[in-house]
């Protein structure tokens, strides 16, 4: 039995941090896990440059309310879900993820947690588990699934190796290069074919 694993941000909807750092001017705000592995560092990174600005947890809320998934996204996710189980394994936030949900139909989404201070300040985050995507694979075939898994970006890898099968999708050229071995794919009607094939 097999269930797929697909990264959310830069796979089905644009990158959050990408649209805030466009809303607010601030173009460090664009830093994504496509440059940097260290999720940790990247993360605090981030707060430290929203903290320096005094941006609040529902500024950011409100530049998530007007992102829309990637043209297509829906009816992929639609026809995969049709055929197997599926789920969106990412490290965004639960305070971030409703609205895109939303707009993709609720899917499950396996995800992480901001801490917040009660005047919107965020000030840390907890992830869901340690290494969390790749946990969450090991997890489930050790239920007894064979997963197959797609993303774009350095923390996705862990989930795309460890899996039956693996697929980047819309990656960038500096992963593709060092990734090989993984096909790369940038329409969905290419990466529901890829994954038809693997299903029994």
């Amino acid at each position: 039995m097999e269930i797929v694993c697909l990264d959310l941000e830069g796979v089905l909807v644009p990158e959050i941090w990408i649209a805030f750092s466009e809303a607010t001017g601030i173009p460090e705000l664009r830093r994504t896990t496509r440059d940097e592995p260290d999720y940790d560092k990247l993360m605090k990174y981030r707060i430290g440059i929203l903290n320096e600005h005094g941006l609040l947890l529902k500024q950011i809320q409100d530049t998530i309310a007007t992102i829309d998934p990637f043209p297509g996204a829906g009816e992929f996710l639609d026809e995969l879900r049709s055929l197997t189980q599926v789920i969106i394994i990412s490290d965004t936030f639960t305070q971030f993820a409703g609205p895109l949900m939303k707009k993709l139909g609720w899917p499950t989404i396996f995800c992480n947690t901001l801490e917040v201070a009660q005047d919107g300040k965020i000030t840390g985050y907890r992830m869901r588990c340690e290494k969390s995507k790749l946990t969450t694979v090991k997890a489930l075939q050790s239920m007894g699934f064979d997963t197959i898994a797609a993303g774009d970006s350095f923390n996705d890898l862990g989930m795309i190796e460890a899996g039956k099968a693996g697929f980047l999708f819309r990656s960038t050229e500096q992963i593709i290069k060092d990734h090989p071995q993984y096909p790369a794919f940038t329409e969905y009607s290419d990466l529901l074919d890829a994954i038809k094939k693997e299903l029994v």
